[in-house]
């Protein structure tokens, strides 16, 4: 039977029922189970600022409570070594509202990126974040073919 729980949770974009109120990530799912009489509570995600391909093993997080900034900062580093990664460099800022985690790059960063934002995006105590390595400065402007 938890199987088939599973397997409509996965297929609904549901997250959790407490209390007789379903959390859903999806708007369109939100109004179609609301359509069917059902309470549904509309969770928010934490976004990505910048697009999979601005990784380069920086990650940077905003927190909607420092209080929880240790927490979720161990948290994460569990995750990422249970994951394989290697994690470099990790920093909480003194206010507690961002926290930075700088990765060992592997062979593929695109996966890791995806796994990455995947978990954090997950995560309910994170606002938002981008991927961004702290020491480098921003990557130069692509050459258009008119600067050529």
């Amino acid at each position: 039977m938890s199987n088939i729980k599973k397997l409509y949770k996965d297929f609904f974009g549901i997250t959790e029922q407490v209390k007789g109120i379903i959390s859903v990530k999806d708007p369109a799912k939100a109004e179609e189970l609301a359509k069917k009489g059902l309470d549904v509570k509309l969770v928010d995600e934490a976004q990505l600022i910048n697009h999979m391909t601005d990784y380069r093993g920086g990650v940077e997080y905003v927190l909607r409570d420092p209080a929880e900034a240790q927490s979720v900062s161990q948290n994460i580093q569990q995750w990422a070594e249970k994951k394989g990664f290697t994690i470099v460099n990790k920093q909480i800022s003194k206010s507690g509202n961002v926290g930075y985690f700088y990765f060992r790059l592997g062979e593929d960063p695109s996966r890791e990126s995806q796994k990455i934002q995947g978990y954090i995006s997950q995560m309910q105590s994170i606002k938002h974040f981008r991927f961004n390595v702290r020491s480098q400065k921003h990557r130069p402007a692509q050459p258009t073919p008119d600067m050529v």
